[in-house]
């Protein structure tokens, strides 16, 4: 690896303390160790026009695989495949470091279901925010799943929210099976995005003013992501409190940028009866913790069959560059329960396998998941 590439990386990482205090951060060597960045001599091929590489892509039953020998990353096929898992729980576990190291309440949970159930608790996905704007949307966000076999699915359109969402299924993975977390099976990504054109023209300006300072950016989100690190300068606290008044998902992803917006646990896989998502909901409150309201605590889709709930947004100091200190909303952590098909609600339960259950996302529900990062529910946590 060239000396500059290396020198680039450190600096990414230095660029951390100039958007958080160093309190709401994890040591760099935690979230920037040299095996991450220098664990492997492989490169990846990007096309110079930008864009997406062409891909081979990999079905849902195969392990973690390659693109084609358009975007090629070498060493990371056949007998390597290990290396490139390795890699790339490497970059989800730096991604997960630095989501729990600003969002206590996450970490506290986690710590409290292993403390009642077990160490392994599985992720039913991982969710990301991004700005639909000079190729800082959805696409930027994906590229680096897509590189390692995640296939898009379906996608979601939130009308009075101005936002769209994909998400990717993952690939398969013989060695997670006695895993947890994100070294656990592979999650779904789900991945939304402003539809910055639908926006006010000053709200746009805004919004344009960051992603173009940010300059290539955008081809940089995984590890940005993975870093803690916004590409773009800190904004004006006047900036982000434009945004807020007409989006407040605007506002979070202008402070928060590629960071993780939540994980989610997967309560049917749970081995008491936190299994079910309503004893789960029961024993979080019980502990002292308060749930998303909207809609109800507990977002039940069209079929019955996918039941979601969550954590109201932990809030963290911003340093703005106008000098001035405020608190923003970070991220929070989501429950899931996805129950068994029609088809397969006869097959004993030592044989259900995550394919026999309810796949995918749904509208409704993830309409009020969002609003975990609300001003309404924020305040409603602090009263």
């Amino acid at each position: 690896m060239e000396v500059s590439r290396v020198s680039g990386m450190f600096s990414l990482c230095s660029s951390i303390k100039n958007n958080y205090p160093s309190s709401s951060l994890p040591s760099l060597s935690s979230i920037c160790p040299f095996s991450f960045f220098l664990g492997t001599k492989s490169r990846i091929s990007v096309p110079s026009k930008g864009g997406f590489p062409s891909y081979s892509m990999c079905s849902r039953k195969r392990h973690l695989c390659i693109a084609s020998s358009a975007s090629k990353i070498d060493g990371f096929e056949g007998s390597n495949y290990q290396g490139a898992e390795s890699f790339f729980r490497t970059a989800l576990g730096s991604m997960e470091k630095v989501y729990l190291s600003r969002n206590p309440t996450a970490s506290a949970i986690l710590e409290l279901v292993r403390s009642f159930d077990g160490d392994q608790i599985f992720y039913d996905h991982l969710a990301f925010r991004t700005f639909g704007a000079d190729g800082y949307g959805i696409d930027s966000m994906a590229r680096f799943f897509l590189d390692f076999g995640y296939t898009p699915q379906d996608e979601l359109r939130f009308p009075a929210k101005k936002l769209k969402a994909l998400w990717f299924a993952p690939p398969s993975s013989p060695s997670s099976e006695n895993g947890s977390g994100v070294n656990g099976p592979l999650p779904r990504i789900f991945i939304s995005e402003l539809l910055v054109n639908e926006m006010s023209s000053e709200a746009q300006e805004i919004i344009r003013k960051y992603t173009k300072i940010s300059g290539s950016g955008n081809k940089h989100a995984a590890l940005a992501s993975a870093l803690g690190s916004l590409t773009w300068e800190r904004p004006l606290y006047s900036e982000f409190q434009q945004l807020a008044r007409e989006s407040e998902y605007a506002a979070w992803t202008l402070v928060n940028g590629y960071a993780v917006n939540h994980v989610t646990i997967s309560t049917h896989q749970l081995k008491s009866h936190l299994g079910n998502i309503k004893s789960f909901n029961q024993f979080i409150e019980e502990n002292g913790y308060k749930l998303n309201s909207e809609g109800g605590t507990l977002k039940v889709s069209p079929d019955g069959l996918l039941l979601q709930s969550s954590t109201v947004a932990d809030s963290m100091s911003f340093h703005f560059a106008d000098g001035i200190i405020e608190t923003v909303p970070c991220s929070y952590i989501e429950f899931a329960e996805r129950l068994v098909l029609p088809q397969y609600k006869n097959l004993p339960e030592k044989e259900l396998k995550e394919y026999h259950r309810r796949d995918g996302f749904e509208v409704g529900n993830a309409d009020k998941i969002f609003e975990s990062t609300s001003m309404d529910q924020l305040t409603r946590k602090a009263a």
